[in-house]
């Protein structure tokens, strides 16, 4: 079994973008039942308000001193990257607010084994539908969307539940020296920075297959009708 260990942020376009490169290529290797992620907390703005009537061009347009313009120059590339992974980025709506909570319903969710869905969940929220991931009423609604029991999401979300387990992960990450995410650590092996590319994931998991002796399974992708075979064709 490979066992990844994923540090990121729900605001971290690289972290959604290196999420869905890695997720990708497990899938084209067969490793789907190999690999086993797990979410690390790290938040790039602890200082973020939990609301905001600013979206992402105006807070950064004001933060760097530039005009509109230029700020939506700046974000043009991610939102390139994005669309390479199928990803929407719509910067015009997102609102940059505090991800603590959102990291604490995290917490909830892998002791049922649903971070994973959730956490591909808020950041579809975050980045293409504007939603505010301060909002505790935002938060319970994306989390029964999940999956998650709507009274025990309730309970959570309105204690201090899994503060501590957050705190302790986000000190963890400087500890080891994390300073930007995504941040990858493969069985505790090989460390991954930022959203690598396609070919580097996928050069890594190659190299811990055989160190760890997986034996893939190929799926039959043969399509045969009236004596006629043909390959299906898989997204590369």
């Amino acid at each position: 079994m490979i066992q990844i260990e994923l540090w990121s942020d729900f605001s971290c376009p690289f972290c959604y973008i290196g999420k869905a490169r890695l997720e990708r290529v497990i899938y084209d290797l067969k490793l789907k039942n190999h690999v086993h992620v797990t979410y690390k907390a790290y938040q790039l703005n602890p200082f973020a308000p939990t609301t905001t009537n600013d979206n992402a061009y105006v807070v950064f347009a004001k933060k760097m001193g530039i005009t509109m313009e230029q700020a939506k120059e700046k974000f043009s590339h991610v939102i390139h990257l994005g669309k390479e992974e199928s990803l929407t980025m719509d910067y015009a709506t997102i609102q940059m607010t505090n991800t603590f909570d959102a990291h604490r319903l995290a917490k909830y969710a892998s002791t049922l084994g649903k971070d994973q869905h959730l956490t591909t969940r808020l950041m579809k929220a975050y980045f293409s539908e504007g939603k505010n991931l301060s909002d505790l009423n935002t938060l319970l609604t994306l989390a029964i969307e999940s999956g998650l029991d709507e009274l025990d999401t309730q309970r959570v979300l309105s204690s201090t539940m899994y503060e501590e387990e957050v705190q302790q992960e986000l000190q963890h990450a400087k500890s080891i020296g994390v300073r930007g995410v995504p941040f990858f650590v493969l069985n505790n092996r090989y460390a991954i920075s930022g959203a690598q590319s396609y070919d580097h994931f996928k050069d890594v998991l190659r190299k811990l297959i055989k160190e760890e002796h997986i034996e893939i399974i190929e799926e039959n992708n043969n399509q045969c009708q009236d004596d006629v075979c043909e390959i299906s064709a898989e997204k590369k």
